[in-house]
């Protein structure tokens, strides 16, 4: 392992490339630091020392991803979020507009217009998350369970223009990001946008575990860390889990050559989906909270019986009918990503055309049929798995007493875990195209 890591560093394009991505997740980092104008740094301290980190509803997700830059307001509050957000969007959109789904089958022209569509829909989000983002800080309900009478003064000018300049400000920082994760991609070494999402949760492990070792002692963090190790092998076996489904392409004669005649295989992946149906049910669970916070009683007044029951049932997390529903919205959503990513009539077609087709199963019809049904079937454990590390935190939550952001279980281990896998496997890669080994045996 370490010979293999001195050849990396003893090749000098890969060296240069490591040393690129390695200078942008610094510059990144560094951003995340940088608070925004008119924003008071010292309130803002203050507040996060007050409530230990802790962010409010759908805010916790967006803390997380953005390596803790949400709460301290900063140039890169919202991190790659929107990014995130309108690459789901423009994917769900080739469903609905087949203006977009002809320009995803024209090949690098039409995917490349639809990467400019979704940059134009990160600033769009950009601008209507920092509004938010501002509003929610304005009104001191940014920090949950704050206590310190600083946390409704964390911005000190709310005169029009400098709201306009901090949405900007956080808006180019997104556009920045986007542009960051570009170039990574384009001059460095593995996917830059996954690159700066791993960055942001990664930053947010040490502080995790410190609060579960200083609330709990060094006995919990060690089982905390073992429970830990056990749940990164899980997620390591699982996303590696794959069924291969076998294809056989018959020869074919074009002039004097002989094409076809090949075996291979269709991989289906046990999880599909990855962690986009995690992001959809946090979402969705979190309106329930958002509007019955809007919904709030005048002071001397009793809340409405629904509201109560939405405060006491689906806000914090650590009740058991937010959990079923948690469990049962992701699993739903698995099945709907999954179905509308992978089309078995178009593989299907594809196989027919290439004179492709599946031992034991005619072309055409039965070939559609016979993949949506291991489709349906390997999906089910995917999903359920999706939904047992997405409930991780919120046990640790119930039991432990961290916070929603353990770093050990839902979307975060997911990412960390898959991002690594593949960064790993790309600089595989790059050394055997030099004749050496490889970091993977």
């Amino acid at each position: 392992m370490f010979n293999a890591i001195g050849r990396i560093f003893r090749t000098p394009d890969l060296r240069r490339k490591i040393g690129f991505t390695l200078g942008i997740v610094a510059l990144f980092r560094l951003g995340s630091f940088i608070p925004a104008p008119f924003v008071d740094f010292g309130n803002v301290q203050a507040c996060l020392a007050s409530t230990s980190g802790d962010a409010s509803g759908l805010y916790e997700l967006v803390n997380v991803f953005s390596g803790g830059a949400l709460l301290q307001l900063s140039i890169f509050a919202l991190g790659i979020m929107p990014y995130i957000t309108a690459s789901i969007i423009v994917q769900l959109l080739r469903v609905v507009i087949p203006h977009f789904e002809t320009l995803y089958k024209e090949g690098q022209a039409g995917q490349s217009r639809l990467t400019q569509y979704t940059r134009y829909l990160t600033i769009a989000l950009g601008v209507l998350q920092s509004t938010t983002l501002i509003t929610v800080a304005r009104s001191g309900a940014l920090f949950s369970g704050a206590s310190a009478p600083e946390c409704s003064q964390l911005i000190t000018n709310d005169a029009w223009y400098a709201i306009l300049l901090m949405v900007v400000t956080m808006t180019a920082g997104t556009g920045l990001i986007m542009w960051l994760g570009e170039l990574v991609t384009e001059r460095g070494i593995g996917n830059g946008m996954s690159l700066l999402i791993f960055t942001s949760i990664a930053a947010s492990f040490p502080t995790s575990l410190a609060a579960i070792a200083t609330a709990r002692g060094w006995d919990t963090f060690a089982i905390v860390l073992l429970v830990g190790l056990v749940i990164v092998v899980a997620v390591v076996f699982v996303e590696q889990s794959q069924r291969r489904i076998p294809v056989q392409y018959a020869k074919r004669m074009v002039g004097r050559r002989t094409y076809g005649g090949n075996n291979t295989y269709i991989p289906i992946k046990v999880n599909m989906a990855g962690v986009v149906p995690v992001i959809f049910a946090s979402s969705l669970l979190y309106l329930p909270a958002l509007i019955a916070q809007f919904n709030q009683p005048a002071p001397g007044q009793e809340p409405q019986a629904w509201v109560v029951w939405i405060q006491n049932y689906l806000t914090k997390g650590d009740h058991p009918l937010y959990m079923l529903l948690y469990l049962v919205l992701i699993v739903g959503f698995t099945y709907f990503y999954v179905a509308i990513t992978f089309n078995p009539d178009e593989v299907a077609e594809n196989m027919k055309k290439y004179g492709g087709f599946i031992p034991g199963i005619r072309a055409g019809r039965p070939t559609a049929e016979y993949l949506d049904y291991v489709l349906t079937r390997i999906t089910l454990p995917g999903a359920l798995y999706l939904g047992l590390i997405a409930l991780i935190p919120l046990i640790a939550f119930a039991l432990v007493g961290a916070n929603q952001n353990f770093p050990f279980g839902g979307a975060s281990i997911l990412i960390i875990v898959g991002v690594g896998l593949e960064t790993v496997k790309q600089i595989d890669a790059q050394l055997q195209q030099r004749h050496y080994e490889g970091l993977l045996r």
